[in-house]
Parts: C-alpha cells; structure tokens; sequence
C-alpha cells in the first residue's frame, strides 16, 4: 500500500515571499473593491505549483495567529527588531484563509507558537505512517528533517525548488539536523533578534560542535578552548542556554489534524468562483 504524502505548508513563509516580490515595485493588484490581492495571488500560484510538482495526497496550511509567543515572554526582544506589516499585506492575511478553506486545505495555528511550531508538531504525528513535505522559504525549519521528513526550500521564482533529506544535510554540514538548534543557539540570529555568543559565527561553532556533540558538551569543556573562545561563552553562558530554548522548533504545540480531513482533492469549480471573486487572473492554467 502506497504511503500517504503529506505537505505541510508554511503559511507566513509563501504569503510574506509572494508579497514583497511584487511590492518592491509598488504593484500590490488591487481589485475593484480596493483590496490588495498580491501576496494571496502568489501564495496560490507557489502552493498550486508545488502540489503539481510534488502530488501531496495530503495538504495542510500553517500559520502565526499574532506577533507574540511563548518565545517573547522567554526572551522580550525576540523578533523586537521587526516592524509592523505593511498596511497592504494586513487584509491579505484573512483573505489568504478564506482562499485555502476554497481549496479544501486546512488552517492550522495555535495561538502563543509559531507556524513553524505547528509544522514540526503535525510532522511528528504524521512522520511514523507518512512521507512529510514542509513547504517553506525558512531554513530554520531543515532542524525538522528525518526519517520521512524532508524540507522543500523556495527558491527565486516559481516552480524551483531545494529539497532536503537528512542525509543530504548531513553530508553538507558535518552535523545532524537535529545539532542545527545548538548551531543556531551559539551564531544566534539577527533576524529573529537573539545574539548567541556574541563573537562566535558559524565557521567556529561548526568546528566546535563537530569537536564535542554537543552544546552541553562544549560548555563543560570550556577549559579546552582557545583563551578568546573561552572568553566569549563565559560572557554569554545564560544568552547561549536562552538562543537554544529560541532556536528550537517547538513539536508539542496543542494542534492536530485528522488526515482525512486534508485530502487533496480540490472542488475545481468551486475554487475558480473564489478566484473570480478576487479578480486573479492567470491561475486557470495551473489549477
């Protein structure tokens, strides 16, 4: 019996992507009733293109629900460098849901995580019976990678992608997905806005980490390190064991979502009404 193959899709990855390739020019395609439909229009043209590409049996959508989680009470400037979204973007964000629930696919958030939360907590009850897809543009998510977890990456356009097994990462890094949290936790992430160690980038905690396992590991040999290295983690100890709880993707978000009611299979007429609805254009090809 063929396994089901399940794609899990990072909601805010497609919608933020497909928003900005098109904004920088100024062209947000608003419709006859002044909605801005830019980045729902390229949410669907990425995911369409990518269920023709990969044929998921299954398809499910992830997503924020807010700006704050349990990552900002643990650390208060966590994403604090970000600012507000751009007035164009802000009623895309329900439109894109009402676009999804057109197309049968589920909507899954938690409030408190992040959809990336939600992707590694649905990949890890989907993973034992299934081959798990994530869909995303965030290579924070290839720590998910396993097994039968693989992570597809946007790249430039539509239609290319990156694709990740575990092996294949391995073999690139020198390090398990899994150890790409302590990675993560020493160079920190100035996207996210938490600093690591400050003075230790990814050539340095490569090696280290290749040297000793793990970050408990290097932290108890500290002794071993070079004066300067040793230096800027006794600096840093309480920062470095904070960038680690940050950096983890959190697989014990309260979702779920009963497979049967995933199953890709679009009401074709159903869709286009919606698309109709919308004004989009160009999309009856690819559907």
């Amino acid at each position: 019996m063929e396994k089901n193959k399940v794609l899990l899709v990072d909601g805010m990855a497609l919608l933020f992507r497909a928003f900005y390739s098109t904004a920088m020019s100024g062209y947000f395609m608003v419709n006859s009733k002044g909605i801005p439909t830019n980045a729902v229009h390229g949410f669907v043209r990425h995911l369409l293109t990518a269920t023709n590409t990969f044929n998921p049996s299954h398809v499910i959508a992830c997503w924020d629900m807010g700006s704050h989680t349990f990552r900002n009470d643990l650390y208060p400037e966590y994403k604090a460098n970000r600012g507000a979204p751009p007035e164009e973007l802000v009623p895309q964000f329900d439109l894109v849901k009402e676009v999804t629930e057109a197309m049968d696919i589920p909507n899954v958030g938690e409030v408190g995580y992040e959809a990336d939360d939600c992707i590694g907590t649905l990949a890890n009850l989907y993973k034992k019976d299934s081959e798990v897809y994530i869909l995303t543009g965030d290579q924070d998510i290839l720590q998910l990678l396993d097994h039968n977890v693989h992570v597809v990456l946007l790249k430039k356009g539509y239609g290319n992608y990156d694709v990740y097994h575990a092996e294949r990462f391995i073999e690139e890094k020198g390090i398990t997905p899994q150890q790409m949290i302590e990675l993560k936790a020493m160079m920190g992430d100035t996207s996210d806005n938490y600093p690591g160690v400050r003075g230790i980038g990814e050539k340095t905690a490569l090696k280290l980490l290749k040297q000793h396992g793990t970050l408990d590991n290097i932290l108890d040999n500290l002794d071993s390190l070079t004066k300067a290295q040793r230096t800027k983690f006794e600096n840093d100890l309480d920062m470095v064991r904070l960038s680690r709880q940050l950096a983890e993707i959190h697989c014990e978000a309260g979702v779920t979502c009963d497979l049967s009611k995933a199953q890709f299979n679009m009401n074709r007429d159903r869709v286009m009404e919606k698309f109709q609805e919308l004004e989009f254009k160009r999309l009856d090809q690819i559907i």
